[in-house]
């Protein structure tokens, strides 16, 4: 059995809480110095399935400016972080474009959508 102890600090609310983490075998078997339960939570998705949200740019063709700013529409696997960022440097947009448009959809068969985050107008 293998007994791991890390210190990390909890970024789901303002108060950033510093935390110990106790894993034995892979799995998260007790938390301290969280306030709130969702400290406990985001210690143990943290140490067993890490995730991030992706923001990042696009080319696009006619625009008002030469890229478009993206972001991803829920968390993606952290390990999966770059791969999605070296797909989305292959994708080129016609504009124009609205807020909230798919980009990518269902980026690397994650199941999740990179979608705009501004308008981006066509040129006059």
């Amino acid at each position: 059995m293998t007994v791991e102890t890390r210190k990390m600090n909890c970024i789901t609310c303002p108060m950033g809480c510093e935390m110990t983490v106790t894993i034995e075998n892979g799995v998260v078997t007790n938390v301290v110095g969280n306030t709130c339960p969702r400290g406990k939570k985001y210690a143990e998705i943290e140490v067993t399935a890490p995730k991030r949200m992706l923001t990042s740019t696009v080319k696009i063709n006619g625009g008002v400016l030469p890229l478009l700013p993206v972001v991803s529409q829920s968390p993606l696997p952290k390990e999966s972080i770059l791969d999605c960022a070296k797909e989305l440097r292959k994708i080129i947009v016609e504009a124009p474009i609205v807020a909230g448009q798919v980009i990518c959809g269902n980026i690397l068969g994650l199941g999740v959508n990179i979608v705009a985050s501004r308008d981006l107008p066509k040129v006059q």
